[in-house]
């Protein structure tokens, strides 16, 4: 039996999503190596005006991640797995002692400005549920603007990416198929797509100073699916996760393969939690926003107990 620390993505993001950080030591930490470093402080950074950013958004997820998995490192045993949703994937890198968080901070600003860069307005992502792989496929073939399955999430939860307008003819179409819903997400660039490729290999170009290491911890891509074993291996993860497709529903499925009982879904939200509770069944899966502190460090006991048994 074995754990992972799960960080999500982009969409997860709300306002007031790093007051609560000033009450606690790792928070506080975290909040103030970062303002350090970008010189200008972050708890602006989580209003409801200031999130419209992408810059904003991906550093409020990078530090409410790094921050309450430290707390929880601080008094349990650390996790067999981590694993990020998109952006994610950086506070999991950090986690798992493979990059600095101070390089993290420095690029994951860069990777929010280039991505908003790109597309400053008229694109985005859309989220659709109810409809299986080939139906959203085939939906997207015969669009005659440019879409892409940015996401898959879950058996019939898929996310595609584009320009708003046929981003909306498509979610018409697909609610005419029957899917159950199509919602706009809170993005305003089309992530995990070919369109997001020149921005990637910018960031690449700023990765290629930054040491990384091996991670300490195992790291699942959310890209693969697979883990990543080498730091050359995660700098092109790292890099390049922004113009890959993501698929969720297969990192889940190859966690719960590997032995992972127990995914606990860092802050904010618990959408992360959601998509695994069918696969992990009979296991545990719990969102850290949603459990009290005690509850959290029991469950991580026994599980790494168990590990050892």
């Amino acid at each position: 039996m074995s754990s992972l620390f799960a960080f999500p993505g982009q969409g997860a993001q709300r306002a007031g999503m790093l007051q609560g950080l000033v009450q606690d030591a790792s928070g506080r930490a975290c909040l103030e190596e970062a303002g350090d470093v970008l010189g200008e402080s972050l708890l602006g950074l989580d209003s409801r005006e200031a999130l419209a950013s992408t810059r904003a958004v991906q550093l409020c997820l990078l530090v409410a991640g790094v921050a309450a998995a430290r707390g929880l490192l601080q008094r349990n045993p650390p996790p067999d797995y981590v694993a990020g949703l998109s952006i994610g994937a950086y506070p999991a890198a950090v986690i798992a002692g493979a990059l600095d968080y101070a390089d993290a901070v420095r690029l994951v600003a860069l990777r929010g400005e280039l991505m908003q860069r790109a597309y400053p307005a008229g694109y985005g992502m859309t989220a659709l549920i109810g409809l299986d792989q080939g139906s959203v496929e085939r939906l997207i073939e015969t669009e005659r603007e440019p879409l892409f399955l940015a996401n898959i999430n879950a058996e019939q939860q898929f996310v595609i990416a584009g320009n708003d307008q046929a981003m909306q003819r498509l979610a018409q179409r697909a609610l005419a198929m029957g899917a159950r819903a199509a919602r706009r997400l809170a993005m305003s660039v089309p992530s995990h797509c070919p369109l997001l490729e020149s921005p990637a290999r910018e960031l690449a170009q700023a990765f290629a100073a930054v040491p990384l290491r091996r991670p300490g911890i195992r790291f699942l891509s959310s890209n693969s699916a697979r883990p990543v074993l080498t730091a050359e291996a995660l700098r092109d993860d790292l890099a390049f996760n922004m113009c890959r497709r993501v698929d969720w529903a297969a990192t889940v499925r190859t966690a719960w393969e590997r032995g992972v009982r127990l995914l606990v879904e860092m802050p904010p939200g618990a959408v992360l939690s959601g998509l695994a509770r069918p696969v992990f069944n009979p296991g545990t899966v719990i969102a850290c926003q949603d459990a009290r502190a005690d509850t959290l460090d029991a469950l991580l006991r026994r599980e790494a107990d168990t590990s050892l048994s």
